[in-house]
């Protein structure tokens, strides 16, 4: 662990993840997602969404927050970190925040179970995705949740055919 990093914990129906939040790297994206742990807005999330190479893009990566739309958030999205300003990247274990366009992350979060370099500035989705942590213990608790049926009805269009029975979490600090 670097000096200064955060640590929470992501306690999960399925069991814990505990994940070394980047604040010194990825401050602004950092600094959001513990905002959210701080207020207790993480107490009745969950994870809904998984990815995997037949319904992903090829990508293997589990998503949750507090609103599966990603419209409403309940605090104001962020301005984006890309990889190139922090240096990080989508390493099997990276959380990173979800958005629809540069600048409008706030709740939502993703964990990448594979290397995932599409996902960085300069990959295939523009500027990329901000990274701001990684996963130090739980990653089987990450596969076991990404394991799960996608078959799941949703209204939610992007969420067609990546929709899992919501994993319920609560995240907190260590």
């Amino acid at each position: 662990m670097v000096l200064n990093e955060m640590l929470v914990s992501i306690d999960t129906s399925l069991g814990a993840i505990v994940a070394e939040i980047h604040t010194e790297r990825a401050k602004i994206t950092a600094l959001n997602f513990l905002r959210y742990v701080d207020e207790g807005l993480y107490r009745d999330a969950a994870f809904y969404r998984s990815l995997r190479p037949e319904n992903g893009q090829g990508l293997r990566v589990i998503q949750g927050g507090v609103d599966p739309s990603c419209r409403h958030p309940p605090l104001p999205p962020i301005a984006h970190e890309t990889t190139a300003v922090t240096g990080l990247s989508h390493v099997a274990g990276a959380l990173s925040a979800a958005r629809w366009e540069t600048g409008t992350a706030a709740s939502e979060f993703f964990i990448v179970l594979d290397d995932s370099p599409d996902l960085d500035c300069g990959g295939r989705y523009e500027e990329g995705y901000a990274v701001f942590g990684r996963v130090i213990a739980g990653m089987a608790v990450v596969s076991a949740i990404n394991s799960l049926d996608t078959t799941r009805a949703t209204a939610i269009e992007y969420l067609k055919g990546q929709a899992i029975a919501p994993v319920p979490m609560r995240v907190a600090r260590l």
